[in-house]
């Protein structure tokens, strides 16, 4: 009853811009059967340009200050946390340039916080970041960082915020990829687990 994104014959492809937990009934149809990439586009850098609901004249594109970061997608992998250990999934993260069409419907004065996004179309691939086995999660943890390290000095290490860091870590406990190892006041400290590379 599932048609999938992409089908190649030994693999299934599956593009998804949000919502991973419409996932999971998926995941239980096709994981037992094929290896499922997820791809999820990540915004890198991202052009904004601004519609007026009535006329419908836009803005000219302006480069938003804000860059997007593989750290911030494990608000939606967070979603399948359950299925991010099973052999036959992988992710695939693309880091794009896009540009975002958003209305002037919002509730500040500018009319722009709390707006409405109207479209967002791709402009460049700009590289992307794989996860294909447990190890892969690895990448994710930054040379330099003190051990045991706490959620707030692994944020400031990724220049994420402390709430984006906890959520990582949270997930990267799950797979046994960093484990808890008591606590520092009251923050929870963490410390790469040793795990067996596979070759």
């Amino acid at each position: 009853g599932y048609v999938a994104d992409i089908f190649t014959g030994e693999e299934i492809i599956e593009i998804q811009t949000g919502n991973f937990n419409k996932m999971r009934s998926r995941l239980d149809c096709f994981l037992p059967n094929y290896p499922v990439t997820i791809v999820y586009p990540i915004p890198e850098i991202k052009y904004l340009c601004w519609m007026d609901e009535d006329t419908g004249e836009c803005s000219k594109p302006r480069k938003s200050t804000v860059k997007g970061s593989v750290y911030r997608a494990f608000y939606e992998l967070y979603k399948i946390k359950p299925y991010l250990s099973h052999p036959n999934l992988r992710l695939c993260f693309p880091f794009m340039e896009v540009e975002e069409y958003r209305l002037l419907n919002g509730w500040s004065r500018d009319k722009k916080r709390g707006s409405s996004r109207y479209d967002r179309f791709p402009r460049a691939l700009l590289g992307e970041f794989r996860i294909n086995k447990l190890d892969d999660y690895m990448q994710l943890i930054p040379d330099g960082l003190p051990e045991p390290f706490t959620a707030q000095e692994f944020g400031r290490a990724v220049k994420e915020r402390k709430e984006t860091a906890a959520k990582v870590l949270h997930i990267l406990n799950y797979l046994h990829i960093v484990e808890q190892c008591g606590k520092k006041g009251r923050a929870y400290v963490y410390r790469a687990a040793e795990i067996d590379l596979k070759v």
